[in-house]
This record gives structure tokens, C-alpha cells and sequence, in this order.
């Protein structure tokens, strides 16, 4: 297993339970690093849907008592009381401070076909201490996640023309405002976000929440759009089956009307320039240039990092950068509202026998990946690897809905054919944005009732 999140210590305890011997591989310096990183956000999902059952299983005779299945729980209480004593249970299994370098057969680049099936993995892995060791393995589960390749700024998918030279008033994370030396940096200033999933509503919410506060007057957001406003631009409010995706969509929906954020709709940034006081201005490639703000946010999805594997047969969509069989069923272009087909280890295959790419980073760069997605995969792989393809092939899953349709290529295009979605009425654009400067502010109209996003 590469990762010692979520799903990769979940594969390690289906392997343990099916009488397999895993090892995981994690480059931080503990279990669920990637997790910690972002130990400020709460999850939309209750404890009840983010353990996997054969790590409760393998957690139960160490005493550990799962927390209310019904409660909330953050970045950091997922790490701490659940990821951690996972980790533990796994004891000399799990490995940390140890980055994967590059994955191969043995004695074979990816040209070679003689014997290459029969020849183990060979893999690369680079130590803290600089020790660098190669390890065998039958099979390959890479469960690395996308957290560490955030998308850039740059509308063409490319970072934008200074953003690289911008990078001290650039994050690409949600900040942490309860984190004093944080909360200072945004306090009192203005603030670009750009993305429009749910990382930037919290962000949104997040700053109107320091506007509102003693020490936060003035704070101001820019929230830059690519497309325009829609009523499904915030979520599925009341009518998301994750209650806390849809509060907080409506969160950030009142940071807007509330005017402690402006909205620049149908803006795709071309470059990232420096005024005369060292603040950033948002230069768009319809030749719009937006005023200086003093910090931006860029959370416009993540990527994933594909090169450790460059030597192995991947089968790979050409948009989403997710698995062949998989991509049509979570393709946001064309997602129905949340669902997902029930998938496993056969959508998750690629031409190079015993490799899977599961959890977040299976998704490629679709955002719609939940915990319990990755749950149900390893279980299935965990099987196949097990030789026992009846329960391989046994695959049940059923998501909550989000009470979304469509991703940026419907809302791009909108007048492209929606038949076959869970959406029947289109969506009413609002264009928020005028060719100015300035971006002004406007309440958000609410698409009406359809399909099942709206009820």
C-alpha cells in the first residue's frame, strides 16, 4: 500500500482479515498526514460512514470504542481517533517518513512484455534519513491520495503567468482562521478565492465568519467563479442526504447576500500580477483585470501525481485521469446528482496486473470521492487479490446524494444537452460578474424544483 490514509490503512486491514500480509508505505511522519493537514475542517460525513468495518474489526480487541456514529467529526478527530489507532493495530506494518520514488517490475520497463507478468513489483522508496531501500511485492495499491498536487490558479489548467512568483500571498489549502498567526494574515484584508467546490465554501464562510468577529473588520472575499451562478451552485441545501455539505453550501451562500463577498462569475485567470504595493491582481484571459487583493485562495481541485508510476501500463481516461472503467461513472461533466455505480476491483484494474489505484486518487481529478467509496473498493480488491472473486464481484454501494448535477463542463456549455441526468429543468444562470473591475455583489436565485436535485 502507498498512503497511510484513510483508505490505504483500510486495504491493510481487509489484506490482514483475508489472511493477506500488507505494507504500508506513508511519506509523513505519521499515519493520516495528508488527513492532519487539514485537521481544522470538519467532515460532511458522521463516524458512522468514515470507518471501514474490517478496520473496526481489527481495532476491537485493542479496546477502541467508535465515537458517536451520529457526530461530526473533524480532520483531526478522524486522525487522532481513528487513523492513529489504526495505524497502532497495524503495528511494524504501517511504515512512515517513507516516500515512494518509483514503481517497476523487476527487471522490466514498462516496453518489456517477455515474462513481464510473472516478475513482482520492484519499489523505490527514500527514507527520511536519506536511506534509500527497494522492496518486492505481488501487488500494488496505491492509496497516495491527491493532497499533496492541488490544481493552480490558471484557467487553462496551467499555473497562471506569475503564479509561481506570487507564492507568498498564494495558499492552496482552506486556512486555518482559529490559528492566531492564520488569522492575522487575512484579518482586516481582502481575499480572492477561486474555485467553486466545497473547499471554497468554506473558505468563504470561514472569512465572513472573521468579518463578522472583533478582531476581523474589514475583512472582505472576492470569490472568482469560471462560470456563472446558478440555484445548484451552492449545494443541495436542505435537500443534500449529507446535511453538513448542504449547511454549509448555505453558508457560504450568505457570505454572498450578507456582502462579506463579492462574486466575479465567467472568470478565468491568465495571470497572477503585482501592484505597486505588493498586492496581487487577477488578470482574466477575456482581458479583465480585478482589483489588488492582498492574499488569494486557490482551491480549484486537486491532480494526481502519476510519476512514481511511469514505468508501469496504466489505463488511464484522457480527461479525468482516472481509471479506464471507472471514469464514465463519476465523469462530473455528466455526475446525476451524487450517485455512483457500484464499482471494484475490475473497474479499478489497469493492463498492469496486480496495480490498483484506489481511494481519492482512483477519482483522478473528479472531486465527488467520499470515504466510504474507497471502503468498499479495497474491500473488493482486498478479495480479488484473496482469490476469492465471488465476493470481488459482490460490490454494493450507495452514496448519499449531493443534491448537485453537473460539474464545470455543464455549467460551461449551457446549453449543451443534459438528456440521460437526474435534472430536468436547466438551470438558471445569474451572471453576477460585469466587464469591470470591480466585482459587485447580488443575491442568488433559487433554480425551481426538479428531478433530484430538488426535492
Amino acid at each position: 500500500m502507498i498512503g497511510a490514509g484513510p483508505t490505504g490503512l483500510a486495504a491493510a486491514a481487509h489484506l490482514v482479515d483475508r489472511g493477506i500480509e500488507p505494507l504500508v508505505l506513508e511519506t509523513g511522519p505519521a499515519a493520516g498526514a495528508a488527513v492532519r493537514a487539514w485537521s481544522h475542517v470538519r467532515l460532511f460525513s458522521p463516524w458512522g460512514e468514515v470507518v471501514d468495518p474490517a478496520a473496526e474489526k481489527l481495532l476491537a480487541p485493542t479496546g477502541w470504542t467508535r465515537p458517536d456514529p451520529a457526530a461530526y467529526p473533524s480532520g483531526g478527530d478522524w486522525a487522532e481517533f481513528y487513523l492513529r489507532p489504526l495505524a497502532d493495530a497495524l503495528g511494524d506494518r504501517v511504515r512512515t517518513g517513507a516516500t515512494v520514488t518509483g514503481v517497476s517490475r523487476t527487471g522490466r520497463d514498462r516496453i518489456v512484455d517477455a515474462d513481464r507478468e510473472r516478475q513482482p513489483f520492484v519499489v523505490h522508496v527514500v527514507h527520511a534519513d536519506g536511506r534509500e531501500e527497494r522492496l518486492f511485492a505481488r501487488a500494488v495499491i496505491d492509496a497516495s491520495g491527491t493532497w499533496a498536487t492541488p490544481s493552480p490558479a490558471g484557467g487553462s489548467g496551467l499555473p497562471a503567468l506569475g503564479e509561481k512568483a506570487a507564492a507568498d500571498r498564494i495558499t492552496y489549502r482552506v486556512p486555518d482562521l482559529k490559528d492566531p498567526a492564520v488569522r492575522a494574515r487575512y484579518a482586516g484584508r481582502r481575499t480572492a478565492i477561486i474555485g467553486s467546490g466545497a473547499s471554497a465554501f468554506t473558505a468563504l464562510a470561514s472569512l465572513a465568519d472573521l468579518a463578522k468577529s472583533d478582531d476581523g473588520a474589514g475583512t472582505k472575499g472576492m470569490w472568482v467563479l469560471r462560470r456563472g451562478i446558478s440555484g445548484s451552485t451552492f449545494g443541495g441545501g436542505e435537500a443534500d442526504q449529507l446535511p453538513a455539505r448542504g449547511a454549509l453550501g448555505l453558508a457560504a451562500k450568505a457570505a454572498v447576500d450578507e456582502g462579506h463577498a463579492d462574486a466575479v462569475t465567467g472568470f478565468r485567470t491568465e495571470a497572477v500580477e503585482r501592484a505597486g504595493d505588493g498586492r496581487l491582481v487577477l488578470a482574466g484571459e477575456d482581458g479583465r483585470r480585478l482589483d489588488p487583493v492582498d492574499e488569494v485562495i486557490v482551491l480549484t481541485g486537486f491532480r494526481p501525481d502519476l510519476s512514481f508510476l511511469d514505468e508501469l501500463r496504466l489505463g488511464l481516461d484522457e480527461r479525468l485521469q482516472a481509471p479506464v472503467e471507472l471514469a464514465p461513472l463519476i465523469d462530473p461533466n455528466q455526475h446525476s446528482c451524487g450517485t455512483v455505480y457500484p464499482h471494484g476491483h475490475r473497474e479499478l484494474s489497469h493492463p498492469e496486473q496486480g496495480l490498483y489505484l484506489v481511494g481519492m486518487k482512483s477519482y483522478g481529478r473528479a472531486p465527488t470521492f467520499l470515504a466510504m467509496t474507497g471502503y468498499e473498493q479495497v474491500r473488493s480488491v482486498a478479495a480479488a487479490l484473496a482469490g476469492d472473486l465471488d465476493a470481488a464481484d459482490r460490490v454494493e454501494l450507495t452514496l448519499p446524494e449531493t443534491g448537485v448535477c453537473g460539474g464545470a463542463g455543464l455549467f460551461d456549455a449551457p446549453e449543451a444537452d443534459r438528456d440521460g441526468g437526474c435534472c430536468a429543468p436547466a438551470p438558471r444562470l445569474i451572471q453576477l460578474g460585469a466587464p469591470a473591475a470591480v466585482a459587485v455583489g447580488a443575491t442568488v436565485e433559487e433554480a425551481p424544483p426538479g428531478g433530484c436535485c430538488g426535492s
